[in-house]
């Protein structure tokens, strides 16, 4: 069975793909998320996912560095811009920590989300892939939304209302 690293940013974006790719799969997940604003918002998704993972017995890898400061540092004064950056920073990371670990490839659940630049997030983890010698799976996670909303629901995980970033938070609940 082929070993996946599964950058994951949340448990209501991880499971559904997981739930249907856990029987081909070994996959173990991962949670890198420095982007995640603020603090309080960062350790709900994280326990919420570490919660998941000890209930369904599912590796995973914690890089529980949390620091804002990273994030801010590559997006201010480029909003525009902000997810390719983010984007970038994250996946590179998950394609090194899939290369050291032995892994066959590395994904993201980010890949799952309606609301985020599936064209960009492709595009950046095959050019990862390609640098740094790692197969990157990739699959429309998207086709699992509806199923992904009614199974977080079932298993009562907190649900975040927007991407994370300081960025998207303004634009979830400002209204202009």
């Amino acid at each position: 069975m082929k070993k996946i690293l599964f950058h994951t940013c949340c448990a209501p974006c991880f499971i559904a793909p997981y739930t249907h790719l856990k029987d081909e799969y070994n996959i173990t997940a991962l949670w890198l998320n420095h982007n995640i604003h603020p603090a309080q918002e960062y350790m709900k998704r994280r326990d919420t996912l570490k919660a998941f993972c000890e209930k369904e017995n599912i590796k995973l890898i914690m890089k529980d560095e949390y620091d804002i400061s990273i994030f801010l540092r590559n997006t201010v004064y480029r909003e525009d811009n902000r997810c390719y950056s983010c984007y970038y920073e994250r996946l590179k990371d998950t394609a090194y920590i899939a290369k050291k670990g032995n892994f066959d490839a590395f994904t993201t659940s980010l890949l799952y989300s309606k609301f985020q630049k599936h064209e960009l997030i492709h595009s950046i983890a095959e050019s990862i892939a390609k640098e740094l010698g790692i197969k990157f799976y990739y699959q429309d996670f998207r086709e699992y939304w509806k199923e992904g909303i009614l199974l977080s629901k079932e298993h009562e995980m907190y649900r975040q209302q927007y991407c994370g970033c300081i960025f998207s938070e303004q634009d979830r609940y400002w209204k202009r």
